[in-house]
C-alpha cells in the first residue's frame, strides 16, 4: 500500500513506520491516523515481521493532534471540519480511542522512537507502544486526552503531579518513572532502536504473541482498558466550550492548546539560559 503522510519500511525482520509531515512536527492530520492504522495492520498481517517501531521524521517525534494545518483544513472529511459535539464525540472516540486501544494491542511487540517534542497526542502514540526508546532531548508532555494512560505510565501520584502542573517529563525523568525503557543520545537513537528490535526478534514470534496478551490482559484485569473508556468522556468534556464556540462561529480554531502554551513556559526560560 502506498502512503502519503508516513513511511513504511522492512528492515530484516522490522517493520520501521516514520511519522512523515516534519513541516508540521508530524501534528497528526486524520489522513495520517487513518494511514497509520493501515500500515499497522499491514506490518501485523506480514508473516515476516516480528517487531515494529514507530518513529518520527524530523527533529520532533510528534507534536499532537493537527489544530488545522492546510492539508487538515481542506479535508471535508478531517475531524477538523466536524461540527455537532454528537459527530465530534463519536469521531473522537473512533479516531483517537478505539484506533489507540487498537495499536496497544497489535499482535505484535511495538517500540516507539522518540525524539524532541512528544505532546500529547504524540503522547497517546509513544504510550500505546510497548516499549519507548528516547533521545536524550526528548519531552513528553501528557494530559486527560482521548487515550488517557498517564496513570498506568508513571503512577498516580506523580501522574498527579505532573497534570496538575501541565508540565513536561524530560527523558531522564520519564526513565525514573517508568515511561521509558531506554535513554540514549540523540545519535544514536535509530541504531539503538533498532537494535532493541532485532533482540526482540530473535524471540520466537507466537511466545512474543502470547506473553504480550498476557501482559495486556494483566494490566486490564487492573482496570486499564475501563479507565482509559471512561476518560475519554472526562476529556471530551474539557471542550464542550470551545466546540459548541466554534461552531457558532465565535471562536477560531487555537494555535495552540492551553496545556501546552503553559508548559512550553516553564522550559523556555530554562532554554533561555
Amino acid at each position: 500500500m502506498s502512503y502519503t503522510q508516513l513511511l513504511f519500511e522492512k528492515i530484516d525482520r522490522v517493520a520501521r513506520i516514520t511519522l512523515n509531515r516534519p513541516r508540521y512536527r508530524n501534528a497528526q492530520s486524520t489522513v495520517l491516523l487513518k494511514e497509520l492504522d493501515n500500515a499497522f495492520e499491514e506490518a501485523a498481517e506480514a508473516d515476516e515481521i516480528k517487531v515494529i517501531i514507530l518513529a518520527g521524521a524530523g527533529d520532533h517525534f510528534s507534536a499532537g493532534h493537527d489544530l488545522g494545518t492546510p492539508d487538515e483544513r481542506d479535508n471535508r472529511e478531517s475531524y477538523f471540519n466536524t461540527k455537532g459535539l454528537t459527530r465530534r464525540h463519536i469521531g473522537s472516540w473512533q479516531l483517537f480511542l478505539d484506533n489507540t486501544l487498537r495499536w496497544r494491542d497489535l499482535p505484535k511487540p511495538t517500540i516507539a522512537q522518540v525524539q524532541g517534542y512528544c505532546i500529547f497526542g504524540g503522547y497517546m502514540f509513544a504510550s500505546a507502544m510497548d516499549l519507548i526508546v528516547a533521545a536524550e532531548d526528548a519531552m513528553f508532555l501528557p494530559s486527560l486526552t482521548q487515550y488517557f494512560s498517564a496513570p498506568w505510565d508513571v503512577g498516580i501520584r506523580k501522574a498527579k503531579e505532573i497534570l496538575f502542573q501541565s508540565r513536561f517529563i524530560d527523558a531522564q525523568e520519564a526513565l525514573r518513572t517508568g515511561l521509558v525503557n531506554l535513554v540514549v543520545p540523540r545519535a544514536e537513537l535509530e541504531s539503538q532502536t533498532l537494535a532493541l528490535a532485532g533482540q526482540i526478534a530473535e524471540t520466537d514470534a507466537f511466545t512474543l504473541r502470547l506473553m504480550k496478551f498476557a501482559i495486556n490482559l494483566a494490566q486490564d484485569e487492573m482496570g486499564f482498558r475501563n479507565a482509559v473508556r471512561n476518560a475519554h468522556s472526562h476529556h471530551f468534556l474539557t471542550r464542550v466550550q470551545e466546540y459548541s464556540k466554534r461552531d457558532e462561529g465565535g471562536m477560531a480554531a487555537p494555535k495552540r492548546l492551553p496545556g501546552v502554551e503553559q508548559a512550553l513556559k516553564k522550559v523556555r526560560p530554562a532554554a533561555a539560559k
